[in-house]
């Protein structure tokens, strides 16, 4: 796990100690445990997205965050998917929303990683379609 960008000692040891993927059936809902995931107010077949929802784990929350801006700050200097996925990310909704969707992808990758035992791909991760 410490092979993920923003992933540091601390942050690892939270969420395995805090955090068992099988409890969750998909990357989402964890982001969604951590309060990662913008609230829905949907009927109709309309969905509207708001703010943030800040349900959750406020620790894990706060800790992914702090580890999605330590990565935000030197994106100009990545030359790797990620930095290109990054800025095309920034260009289009800015870079407070870009860093807490960094945040929300990084939880989700967590969990992959977490669910099934594999070590960290950038590439399959980072991918530009």
């Amino acid at each position: 796990m410490l092979t993920i960008p923003g992933v540091g000692p601390l942050i690892a040891a939270a969420f395995v100690s805090d955090v068992s993927a099988p409890q969750f059936a998909n990357g989402r809902q964890l982001s969604a445990w951590c309060g990662l995931v913008p609230r829905q107010h949907s009927s109709g077949g309309k969905n509207r997205l708001s703010s943030l929802s800040k349900n959750g784990n406020r620790h894990l929350r706060t800790l992914i965050i702090h580890g999605a801006r330590a990565v935000m700050r030197f994106v100009q200097n990545r030359d790797d998917c990620l930095g290109e996925w990054l800025r095309k990310l920034i260009a289009r909704c800015g870079f407070m929303k870009a860093t807490i969707a960094l945040a929300n992808k990084l939880t989700r990758i967590i969990w992959c990683v977490l669910r099934d035992e594999v070590d960290f791909n950038m590439q399959k991760a980072f991918t530009i379609n």
